[in-house]
This record gives structure tokens, C-alpha cells and sequence, in this order.
């Protein structure tokens, strides 16, 4: 991947023994220059903001860190330098965290307990045009997918969210049908449909949707 000039990087996080650790390790790579390091997020920004014309090929950062975190800088770059690459390496694997830095189009994630091959492997791959994420950070990003996917709430009409409430006050089908001047074939109905919707298998579960989802106090 060898290039006429080296590849012009930045280093961003708030540990400096690894911090130290990463600039000894790319030292001693001729295809790179480590044009500047940042204890947080905000100190790049800032000197990204200031120099808009400088070539900057990949900005390596970490997750948790003062002032700006990894997600906020990644997001800030890619909206305003979009042909920045970006990497972050974090001993951080939250799910949620993952996500949004995908759909912010961060290029590569990495623990910080990989080895220096893996490390070296994942700048190479991402400054040759492709993504690169450890083994660890796909299966917390499926995960992520999941957690989404189970927090988003179901669309219910007016109606489903009244027999909703309904139910889990423990009113029998009888009485929610006698209540709302509806047959107790139609509530059936609605019951049946709600624990399709709502992927439970009982009144117990749609009691326990209504609660979590605040339709009942």
C-alpha cells in the first residue's frame, strides 16, 4: 500500500501511556506520519477547523475521552472532512455506541487489546478503501441491531393502546367489551392481533408492554 508520501495521521486519546505506546508502534512505519496527538475530541476539532486544507488520511481516536467523545469527533468528521478516514480503538464495546458510530460511517474499530499486527492490519485495510472491525465489535454490533430492533416501539391505533390499557388493568374480556359497546368476539379479535403485533404470548405480556411503554400508570 506503499504511496510516494507518507500517510498523514492523527491521534486522538485522553490515556497517555497508550497514546505513547501507539507512536512508538507507528514509528517505525515508513508509510506513516503522526502529524499531531490529542488528549479528547475537542482539540482535534479545533485543529481540524483551523487547517481545512491540510491532508489528513486517518484520525485514530478513542471512545471515551474529555470534553468530545469518539462518537461526537467521529460524526464531526465525517460530516466535515468526509474523506478522513477514522478508526477508534477503545477497550469500550457498548452496543448502542457501536451503532451509531456505523451509521456515522466510522471506517474501522478495533479493541484496545488487539495485538500490533491486528492494529496494523486495520490502518492498512481502511486507508486502502475498506472498512475494518474486529471480531468482538461485529458480534456487539449485531447485538446493537438487536437491542434497536427490541427497543422500538410498536405503532398502535387509538383503539389497541385503549384494550391495551384495558387488559392490563385486569378487566375481563366481557367487561372491556361491555365498556367500549363492542362485542366480546371483537375484543377477542384485538387481543389476538395485539399479541401478534407485540410478539407475546399471553395477557401477562401485553400487561407487561403496557407497563414498560407508560399506557398505564
Amino acid at each position: 500500500m506503499s504511496q510516494l508520501s507518507p500517510y498523514r495521521l492523527i491521534i486522538a486519546d485522553d490515556h497517555k501511556m497508550f497514546l505513547d505506546g501507539l507512536q512508538s508502534i507507528l514509528r517505525y512505519e515508513s508509510d506513516y506520519e503522526i502529524v499531531m496527538t490529542a488528549n479528547n475530541g475537542r482539540t482535534v476539532k479545533k485543529y481540524l477547523t483551523i487547517n481545512p486544507d491540510e491532508k489528513i488520511d486517518l484520525v485514530i481516536m478513542d471512545l471515551n475521552m474529555p470534553e468530545m467523545d469518539g462518537v461526537a469527533l467521529n460524526s464531526y468528521v465525517k460530516k466535515q472532512f468526509p474523506s478522513i478516514k477514522t478508526l477508534v480503538v477503545s477497550m469500550l464495546s457498548d452496543p448502542n455506541k457501536i451503532y451509531q458510530l456505523i451509521q456515522d460511517e466510522v471506517n474501522g474499530y478495533i479493541p484496545k487489546n488487539a495485538q500490533k499486527e491486528e492494529l496494523l492490519l486495520a490502518i492498512e485495510t481502511i486507508l486502502d478503501g475498506n472498512s475494518y472491525f474486529s471480531k468482538s465489535i461485529k458480534e456487539a454490533y449485531t447485538k446493537s441491531i438487536f437491542e434497536q430492533k427490541k427497543a422500538k416501539p410498536v405503532a398502535l391505533t387509538k383503539r389497541e393502546k385503549e384494550i391495551l390499557k384495558l387488559i392490563s388493568e385486569e378487566y375481563t374480556t366481557q367487561e372491556i367489551a361491555d365498556k367500549l359497546f363492542l362485542s366480546k368476539y371483537t375484543i377477542e379479535g384485538y387481543r389476538t392481533s395485539l399479541m401478534s403485533k407485540l410478539e407475546v404470548k399471553n395477557v401477562v405480556g401485553l400487561a407487561k408492554y403496557a407497563i414498560k411503554h407508560g399506557l398505564v400508570e
